[in-house]
């Protein structure tokens, strides 16, 4: 016991042992992913030397992410999925930004961090928004009992939100991106053969069909609006859409970040320098003196 400065007795609390502070130590972190031991790696439960050579690496994601291996059908849609959204070309900002990092002399991994930093809402993000959507349509479609009214209330909420674009539909490149049909015609093969119920494929297409109905010119899925699909099928969250997308995207980044190291090229911006830019500020003008109008005053 000891005296405060005020004179009443303090009670100072009682030091814990050290096998209560190892406990709590160990319980700081807790994971169901991993369990290591000297010697010993466990995946999940699964010992990592069975895991090799044994277990493909798109169902190791599955089974990080899931907690349980897929059933080779569902492994191979994911997989489908994965290597759809891979790359697309210098164009893109992500890959864009790693091409130049490099040339700046960053590492791959700096290079490789600078792009996913901007796979964010806009860029990268689209595809977790979409599952948004879809799932906000499904359960819409829970209450009306009607797809076409559950797709019809969801899309006027979100426009009254103010959300001008639909994420997932349309392509700023693609008059048709030609991923869509491919991954579209995968999901209603698994839907045959009861892989994956078809619900999520059926509520894609259905908002395809509103937000076309009275154009001239339809407004078509794209990439990011039938790996929602899929992954909406296979039963994932909307945040680990986003975070898949980023997975797979990181091997066109690497590829291109490898690809600009083995060409050189020092400090390369966005376009030649023979292109220039447009300015639109004010044309050359004098400094005004100390009397002039407009000159800063101190």
């Amino acid at each position: 016991m000891s005296a405060s400065l005020d004179g009443d007795a303090a009670v100072t609390s009682p030091q814990p042992d050290a096998e209560a502070l190892v406990a709590e130590a160990r319980q700081w972190w807790q994971t169901d992913i991993i369990d290591i031991h000297p010697g010993e790696i466990a995946l999940r439960g699964y010992p990592i030397e069975e895991l090799i050579g044994n277990v493909g690496f798109v169902d190791t994601i599955w089974l990080m992410l899931r907690g349980e291996l897929p059933s080779r059908a569902h492994a191979a849609l994911f997989e489908a999925a994965l290597v759809a959204s891979v790359d697309h070309g210098p164009q893109a900002p992500s890959i864009a930004i790693a091409r130049m990092a490099v040339t700046c002399g960053v590492p791959v991994n700096g290079a490789m961090a600078s792009a996913i930093n901007v796979l964010d809402d806009i860029h990268g993000g689209p595809g977790q928004q979409c599952m948004e959507l879809y799932l906000e349509i499904d359960a819409e479609m829970e209450e009306t009992g009607a797809l076409d009214q559950a797709v019809d209330r969801v899309l006027q909420r979100w426009r009254d939100a103010g959300i001008r674009y639909v994420p997932g539909f349309g392509h700023r490149f693609h008059p048709l991106d030609p991923r869509t049909p491919r991954l579209l015609s995968l999901v209603d093969d698994a839907v045959a053969e009861g892989i994956v119920g078809g619900r999520f494929a059926a509520i894609g297409r259905a908002v395809a069909d509103a937000i076309s109905s009275g154009r001239a010119a339809p407004i078509p899925m794209n990439v990011d609006g039938v790996t929602a699909v899929i992954y909406c099928e296979l039963g994932l969250p909307p945040e680990l859409g986003r975070g898949v997308f980023i997975l797979a995207r990181s091997v066109g980044i690497l590829a291109h970040a490898s690809e600009q190291m083995k060409q050189g090229g020092r400090i390369k911006g966005p376009m030649p320098k023979s292109l220039g830019y447009t300015y639109t500020g004010p044309a050359h003008r004098p400094v005004p003196r100390n009397d002039d109008q407009g000159r800063p005053r101190s």
